[in-house]
């Protein structure tokens, strides 16, 4: 990625929320975004700015925001991150959802991509052979429990 668009963990849930919001309604507003993510009016817009100069939205006041394809990839690469983290944690870690999901949260914005896919690809291993998965996983459950 270009200098340039090295975007901060706080853009990428900007960004990640944007995502979510037009795929829910087509567009998103500030007002969507303050209140996905709890945030003030002033940081939406601090933020807005940001990704538009990025040239990851396409963002002027008081209009609906859209997204370039730029900036749809990067949203997509943060959730690919999040989603994988999230299913590593429930499905080999035996973590409670929410647990999994606000860990996903923090960690999706510092982990290389060379561990996702090396936790994707143990996954998949570990779908190769269900059975000695499943005994696997719940022996490391029960382990958890003991220690």
């Amino acid at each position: 990625m270009d200098n340039d668009l090295k975007i901060s963990a706080s853009l990428e849930d900007y960004i990640e929320a944007i995502y979510h919001i037009i795929a829910e309604k087509q567009v998103a507003r500030g007002k969507d975004i303050t209140a996905r993510l709890g945030v003030s009016g002033a940081s939406v817009t601090e933020a807005l700015r940001a990704l538009s100069k990025k040239g990851l939205i396409n963002y002027a006041p008081y209009e609906v925001i859209t997204m370039t394809n730029l900036g749809k990839d990067i949203a997509e690469d943060v959730i690919h991150r999040h989603n994988a983290l999230k299913n590593f944690f429930t499905t080999v870690l035996s973590v409670e959802t929410n647990i999994a999901e606000k860990g996903a949260c923090k960690i999706e914005h510092i982990v290389p991509p060379e561990i996702i896919t090396k936790m994707l690809c143990f996954i998949k291993f570990l779908e190769t052979d269900p059975e000695g998965a499943n005994e696997l996983l719940q022996g490391f459950t029960e382990f958890c429990k003991k220690a």
